[in-house]
């Protein structure tokens, strides 16, 4: 019963979605375009985007591959203007773009730091802008980030991943604010913060720790946020205790 009113309101939806190609990304377009929405795809990795939109459209669903930088302000208006054009203006956005280096604060080099810091809080703030702006211009929409338990206070932190904590204590902090602001504008936002899902990052990050969840459980959850029957969930920063 829940799954056919989630999939009548998600119909038609147009969502971009950041970190697409693998892992929470990947399950998730491919869980929204299950549900009817139409799903733009971007990411670094044009080869692996590829894969997820020809998975989506096999399937009957429309997926559109955006191979982009996030981080840079051009590509990502470029991504919107496309998106606009071909599907109609953003509803749902939702960035799960991550990268993490696992290096000891001691020897962390500053192209290191940049490139977890460019990922997971600039190009998020750039894509969450041109978001902003589109949506305020065509009556609202939704924005969902994904921050980490790596970013809630008194959540145990781990050796090496010092860029990868403040990154997202930023994006926390930043969907907080954008709460604020988004509201008069219609547009809701918030965030999850999961603990270990089953990734190629989580992979790399932290091999000791012992997933709880899989992408597609994530994918779930993330569809219900976006949908209308969450709609008064706006600032809410869900935090999800998942490690087995």
């Amino acid at each position: 019963m829940g799954e056919k009113t989630q999939e009548k309101e998600l119909a038609g939806r147009v969502v971009i979605i950041t970190g697409a190609s693998q892992g929470i990304g990947a399950a998730t377009a491919q869980m929204l375009a299950t549900q009817g929405a139409q799903v733009a795809l971007v990411a670094r990795s044009a080869d692996l985007l590829a894969q997820v939109a020809d998975e989506i459209r096999t399937v009957g669903g429309t997926a559109l591959e955006l191979p982009a930088d996030i981080s840079d302000p051009a590509q990502v208006q470029a991504i919107f203007d496309h998106v606009a054009r071909e599907l109609g203006p953003c509803d749902i956005l939702i960035n799960a773009a991550g990268a993490v280096v696992n290096v000891p604060f001691i020897d962390m080099e500053l192209a290191a730091w940049d490139q977890v810091i460019n990922t997971n809080l600039r190009g998020l703030m750039v894509c969450c802008q041109a978001a902003f702006r589109q949506m305020a211009a065509h009556g609202g929409g939704t924005i969902l980030n994904f921050s980490s338990l790596s970013g809630v206070k008194n959540v145990e932190k781990f050796p090496g991943l010092s860029a990868y904590v403040a990154a997202k204590f930023g994006v926390a902090g930043l969907t907080e604010a954008l709460t604020v602001e988004g509201k008069p504008l219609g547009i809701r936002v918030l965030a999850v913060s999961p603990g270990a899902v089953d990734t190629p990052m989580l992979r790399a990050a932290a091999p000791h720790l012992k997933p709880g969840m899989t992408p597609d459980d994530m994918a779930r959850i993330v569809a219900f946020l976006v949908s209308d029957a969450a709609r008064f969930l706006n600032g809410t920063n869900l935090e999800i205790y998942s490690n087995a």
